[in-house]
């Protein structure tokens, strides 16, 4: 009987290739087969070796079960042949990613399994200096998908649009009239809002304004993006500010 070999899922951080793990960079270059996503930058697959068999698994708008079904049967395949294999998957791998679904498939078929975690796009605010927490301002953050299973906007958008926490919206720029609407209907129209537009690479930029403004700017904001909505967000418009008019850019 052939050996069974392994898989690896490895967070590939939120898209500058320097975010990386050591432990993760280390597993692509073990790998003998890698599984990327459309969100990996290409450049962490120069950590491969020349041998490795690499095959994009980006996932397409509404095709998400059948892309799923086939990156499964993939991992699978490739493991019971012997090989290494390494999921590749962009930010962390269980947040907002199905990489407990990969794992536990892989398990079913007695697969070894390891989970390499990676930064996540949580982490982007700080990346460009917005604070999710503020002492004397807010006492939470929430973490939040705008869209749920069936395309519509989430309930849990809902709970968070009433709270005094930062919330960071996942999926949610196509969602944006919809977060304005429901915090417009909690009379927070001045609330600050950033939204972070393919954060960490170098095309990466912050879009900027309150619940009142924010939609007048959307038709210049490329995906991927991530919303971030809430009083700590006003500690880095405050900053930034200061910094353009010390400069002489009033704006």
């Amino acid at each position: 009987m052939s050996k069974i070999g392994q898989l690896t899922l490895v967070g590939a951080g939120p898209g500058d290739p320097d975010l990386i793990t050591i432990k993760g960079a280390n597993a692509i270059a073990s790998a003998e087969v890698i599984l990327y996503d459309a969100l990996v930058n290409k450049e962490l697959l120069k950590y491969a070796v020349s041998t490795c068999t690499k095959i994009f698994v980006g996932k397409r708008a509404g095709q998400h079960s059948a892309i799923q079904e086939e990156i499964n049967q993939l991992i699978v395949e490739h493991a019971l042949k012997g090989k290494h294999v390494v999921r590749l998957k962009g930010g962390d791998p269980f947040i907002f990613a199905r990489g407990k679904e990969e794992i536990d498939y892989a398990k079913s078929f007695g697969i070894p399994t390891e989970a390499i975690i990676g930064i996540s796009s949580i982490n982007l605010p700080g990346y460009y200096g917005i604070p999710l927490t503020t002492r004397g301002i807010n006492q939470s953050f929430w973490v939040v998908t705008a869209t749920d299973l069936n395309g519509k906007l989430s309930d849990d958008a809902k709970l968070a649009a009433q709270s005094s926490a930062t919330v960071v919206f996942f999926m949610g720029l196509r969602k944006l009239r919809e977060i304005v609407e429901l915090y417009l209907l909690q009379d927070k129209a001045s609330t600050p809002v950033a939204i972070i537009s393919q954060g960490s690479l170098p095309t990466g930029k912050v879009v900027h304004g309150t619940i009142e403004t924010i939609l007048d700017q959307k038709e210049y904001i490329p995906t991927p993006a991530l919303i971030v909505v809430g009083e700590s967000v006003g500690e880095y418009l405050n900053v930034y500010q200061t910094i353009n008019i010390s400069n002489g850019n009033h704006q």
